[in-house]
């Protein structure tokens, strides 16, 4: 009952911002007392709010904290549900882990869990992924799309798009993607995306969707066998990178991204996904568990399957591989 006081306390400022707020107002709105009102604004000071309170005109949020907790994140989102619910913890072994126990226990479409840091987190073929505390985004988000099994991939494709334009539109870099589900910035690393499905024999139950973004690490914080290959977008940027405003950019981007796919099909995101593409038209190596394909990258089928033409001109659709670039 508390966390959803504190969601349409958030929302009010949301939707008067730069605004003061009575707390006879924001009582009435809740649902409780003055006293209460006063009890939350006290926890979200604690957070690291900055809140201005004038007598007869109410309260008012001047500064938002550094950290990534749930308010912050819901102070400014425009989302219809991508991360209306919000499971924040401070350290996780991983967030996969914990969605896909949400996801179990039949938790919202949309729901996110947020971490500062993970001990144990993974991306493809459980490979270890560096997350460190208070300086990257570490996430996983829970969809239930009436959608066949075997297009789950494309949600992969979906969520690499999103965290793209989200990244445009927060920094000053230009990232790309490399098939299927690595943002680079100058050809190191910065994102990594990881989907998994939750399903019986013919139907999803829910699609999670684990994403990984160096945000504000600097190259000391990387150990020295990623610093070759890894990057932050601070870096990549030169300035800090308020981590809240990259998620909820990368809410409202995949939300939209999801409910055109949900409409028109996967079309309109395979357009966005090769628009960004490092690889379509060079010369990759696709390292598969059956052996290597070298050839020209020529794009993605309306799957989301990777096309390459070798040397003797025959066409592979590649459906899982590490690609290295020429």
């Amino acid at each position: 009952m508390q966390s959803q006081l504190r969601k349409q306390l958030i929302d009010a400022f949301t939707n008067n911002k730069d605004e003061f707020l009575s707390g006879q107002y924001l009582a009435d709105l809740i649902g409780c007392s003055r006293t209460a009102v006063w009890k939350h604004m006290e926890e979200l000071r604690k957070e690291g709010f900055e809140l201005e309170a004038i007598r007869k005109k109410g309260y008012r949020i001047v500064k938002t904290p550094e950290n990534i907790t749930a308010d912050e994140i819901r102070f400014g989102l425009k989302t219809k549900f991508l991360g209306q619910s919000i499971h924040y913890e401070e350290s996780v072994e991983s967030t996969q882990k914990i969605a896909h126990r949400l996801a179990y226990d039949q938790a919202a479409e949309g729901t996110v869990v947020v971490a500062e840091e993970q001990v144990a987190g993974r991306g493809r073929m459980d490979r270890v992924w560096h997350s460190p505390k208070y300086t990257g985004v570490w996430m996983s988000i829970i969809l239930r799309p009436n959608i066949p099994i075997p297009k789950a991939p494309q949600l992969t494709l979906l969520a690499a798009v999103a965290v793209v334009q989200a990244i445009e539109e927060v920094t000053t870099v230009t990232p790309q993607i490399k098939w299927p589900n690595d943002i680079l910035i100058n050809g190191k690393k910065v994102t990594g995306i990881l989907t998994e499905l939750q399903a019986e024999a013919d139907r999803i139950n829910s699609v999670i969707i684990g994403i990984g973004i160096n945000v504000n690490q600097q190259m000391e914080d990387y150990p020295e066998e990623l610093r070759t290959i890894a990057t932050s977008l601070s870096i990549e940027s030169g300035k800090r990178i308020n981590r809240a405003d990259l998620i909820r950019s990368a809410f409202n981007r995949l939300e939209h991204l999801y409910e055109l796919y949900l409409e028109k099909g996967f079309l309109p995101i395979k357009l966005l996904w090769e628009s960004y593409a490092i690889s379509i038209g060079k010369m990759i190596t696709a390292r598969t568990l059956s052996g290597s394909i070298r050839g020209r990258a020529l794009g993605i089928t309306e799957d989301g399957v990777l096309k390459i033409e070798d040397t003797e001109g025959i066409v592979h659709q590649v459906y899982s591989a590490d690609i290295e670039l020429e």
